[in-house]
């Protein structure tokens, strides 16, 4: 009994009912102009302009709900008054067929339902309150009366009306919120395109992942080693040691900028940081070549062809490449020089990257634990090579990576590339 009682007690019960009335109360404001067919006819009687009136009014409402604006309006009340969980509608184009018309249907009943709500516990309610106040009341609606005498009867039937009338509000309420998903909830085109921007906003997500993996991973090795090295000469070569640290602070700023822009993407928010990403091209290629030598490493390059004239798209991705190559080398090398070779032709760009590994031919494989023997161990994702091999995939291009003799590990890119006039 106290479980059945609970929906009595909701404030949302309520504001559901309120919800209703005030959509009746709104609908009030066409009633004048649905009255006006029936007033510029010949006079008749009341029965018969009543009927007119009424379909004109119900065909008026139904137009208001035909507008896109309505909709949203009133899926930002639904959602606010009645708790339910509405999706904002989508860029799908107009609702077509049967789906144009489930607004206005929705609209019709929460006039409807207003209305008889409205009046039906508004009587209950006042019944409740004036039937304990005489000696004998009486209760008439739609032709049903009841009269009761004064004394206990009279406060049960007060406290009868007033439970009622609070039933009504909850049964109004509970018709919206069953009726919302459905005429309110999005369409079949709105599905498509909610589900088409999830793909995109997954898809944009795992691009953000690639490139965080691909910039802050080099930089965080990169300024690992060479905080080592400048460590080491520090005493000995102060001035290779500022060089060192200064490598740092300009590597640690790209990264910053490259984090920051993620994040805010991330974030969703729309500044103009958040909308510009970091353009690292293979114009950059020089700065990141120099960052890997301040760490350390001997850098043998062999750079051929027009390289400027690469197209953004296929350089950017190329400078990820070569970022990626050039960290694994760094993490798992075993010393030795990293041999960097990009060849721009007319129809490829063809990258390679090959370093020393340590005794095991695993070396390099990004695999997840170093085996290298460089200034200490690095702890990889894993996701590295796959990363690069998904990259290399989506822009139709060819791609090795492995064991190139007993100390050497070997990665190369072709892609194919259309040079700019």
């Amino acid at each position: 009994m106290i479980k059945r009682m609970r929906p009595l007690l909701r404030v949302s019960s309520y504001s559901g009912a309120l919800f209703a009335c005030c959509g009746a109360l709104a609908s009030l404001l066409l009633l004048p102009f649905a009255a006006l067919p029936a007033l510029a006819g010949p006079p008749s009687t009341d029965d018969v302009q009543i009927v007119p009136t009424l379909l004109v009014w119900a065909v008026l409402i139904g137009l208001v709900g035909l507008a896109c604006t309505t909709r949203r309006v009133l899926i930002v009340c639904a959602r606010r008054m009645l708790g339910v969980p509405l999706p904002d509608p989508v860029a799908a184009g107009r609702p077509a067929g049967a789906d144009r018309w489930r607004t206005p249907l929705w609209l019709l009943l929460h006039v409807a339902l207003g209305w008889a709500g409205a009046l039906v516990s508004g009587v209950l309610f006042l019944a409740g309150l004036t039937l304990p106040l005489g000696a004998e009341a009486g209760l008439s609606l739609f032709g049903w009366s009841v009269r009761v005498q004064d004394g206990w009867g009279s406060w049960a039937a007060a406290f009868g009306c007033l439970l009622s009338a609070a039933t009504v509000c909850v049964a109004v309420t509970n018709v919206l919120r069953w009726a919302a998903p459905r005429l309110l909830g999005p369409s079949s085109a709105e599905r498509l395109a909610l589900a088409a921007e999830r793909e995109l906003a997954l898809a944009e997500r795992n691009r953000l992942a690639h490139e965080l993996h691909d910039s802050i991973g080099h930089t965080l090795t990169a300024t690992t080693i060479q905080a080592a090295v400048a460590g080491e000469v520090l005493s000995a070569d102060p001035v290779a040691a500022r060089a060192t640290l200064r490598s740092i602070e300009e590597s640690s700023r790209a990264a910053l900028e490259d984090l920051d822009y993620v994040l805010g993407v991330l974030r969703e928010q729309e500044s103009e940081k958040a909308e510009t990403a970091p353009t690292r091209t293979l114009a950059d290629l020089p700065e990141l070549l120099d960052r890997v030598r301040h760490a350390g490493a001997v850098v043998e390059q062999e750079l051929s062809g027009e390289l400027t004239q690469v197209q953004g798209t296929l350089s950017r991705a190329a400078y990820r490449i070569l970022q990626e190559g050039l960290t694994n080398a760094l993490r798992h090398g075993a010393g030795g020089p990293i041999e960097v070779r990009v060849a721009a032709a007319p129809d490829g760009l063809e990258i390679g990257v090959v370093n020393r590994t340590g005794a095991g031919p695993s070396a390099g494989t990004d695999a997840g634990t170093s085996t290298g023997t460089g200034r200490g161990a690095f702890p990889t994702s894993g996701h590295g090579l796959p990363g690069l091999a998904e990259r290399v995939r989506l822009l139709h291009g060819e791609m090795e990576a492995g064991p190139d003799g007993p100390r050497r590990w070997r990665l190369a890119v072709r892609l194919p590339v259309r040079l700019s006039a």
